[in-house]
């Protein structure tokens, strides 16, 4: 466990998702929604491919194979899936309300699936940070309205989201955050490759330089290269304490969505986002919490050790 690595891979990662749904708001514009979900993971599972392959890694024991059905089932199906449905609807500063209680949700699967116990220190910043940014889009005028049907797609994307990226951070430890993200890429493969076809059939895909542009950075940044630096962060630093960081998430996206999308930004952005990030550092500096040695769910050492020797395979993920 490495804190300061963490936190850095944790804040180059949070900062590559907070793009995210600005570009999916702008790719789901002419482009299928399904076909933005689904298509992404299969340009992203092409480079995952080149990646393992170059790399030479080792295939995983049985036991991560079915963590890393769940980190599939989390953030390359659910979230791409139900964020694309409700951002035909919604924009991307109302995504971000919701998405603000996905830090929130990793922290509980961190609880459930890691085996964490972060001190009760780390649930008041935690909570502080998440009604600072609740109350300022609440003023921005940003939460407002009954619940919507993409409301509930937002909410599904979060929980599922919430759960990949723990069992991810989990996964992490033992096969590195870029093999994590590339071995659920080519497990999803039997899913996503023809939910594309179909969906491509059906409305053919076309647009503009800007929708192939948001479509693209969905494909190698937020479906592929984030996660190597976004996996690697929780394992290192936390699972609990570096998702975290994902408060500073919906400030940035708000951020992003007025360059790109022309939406307004008041200055109080600079000041919540300033508050927020004290409460990242409380959280940050808070002690105890640490994974026990054989967390809920996790392999056997012997199953770490037919995966390829756990520790060369962070090293080597460092550098990737």
């Amino acid at each position: 466990m490495r804190p300061g690595a963490g936190v850095a891979l944790g804040t180059l990662g949070v900062l590559a998702f907070s793009m995210s749904l600005p570009a999916t708001r702008v790719a789901v514009h002419t482009l299928d929604p399904w076909f933005v979900a689904f298509g992404r993971a299969v340009g992203a599972a092409l480079l995952a491919w080149a990646y393992l392959r170059v790399t030479g890694a080792p295939r995983p024991t049985r036991d991560q194979w079915r963590g890393l059905s769940i980190v599939a089932l989390g953030v390359v199906v659910g979230f791409p899936l139900f964020t694309s449905l409700a951002l035909t609807t919604q924009t991307s500063a109302h995504g971000a309300v919701v998405v603000t209680v996905l830090p929130a949700m990793t922290a509980v699967f961190a609880v459930l699936r890691a085996g964490e116990r972060p001190p009760p220190l780390f649930w008041i910043a935690g909570a502080a940070g998440l009604a600072l940014v609740l109350a300022f889009l609440a003023a921005g005028g940003s939460m407002r309205g009954a619940l919507s049907f993409a409301d509930l797609f937002l909410l599904a994307a979060v929980v599922l989201c919430g759960l990949g990226y723990a069992e991810g951070g989990r996964l992490a430890r033992e096969l590195g955050g870029a093999r994590t993200i590339c071995w659920a890429l080519l497990l999803s493969l039997p899913v996503t490759v023809p939910v594309t076809a179909v969906a491509a059939a059906v409305h053919p895909p076309q647009g503009g330089v800007a929708t192939w542009a948001g479509f693209g950075y969905l494909t190698v940044v937020s479906m592929f290269l984030g996660f190597f630096a976004w996996y690697a962060g929780l394992a290192r630093g936390g699972i609990a304490k570096v998702g975290q960081i994902q408060l500073v998430q919906p400030v940035l996206t708000l951020f992003w969505s007025a360059v790109l999308l022309g939406e307004a930004v008041t200055p109080g952005t600079l000041v919540v986002a300033g508050a927020v990030l004290a409460c990242v550092v409380l959280i940050q500096r808070t002690r105890g919490g640490a994974t026990p040695a054989h967390a809920p769910g996790g392999p056997s050492s012997a199953g770490r050790d037919r995966a390829g020797h756990a520790g060369d395979v962070r090293v080597a993920d460092e550098v990737s």
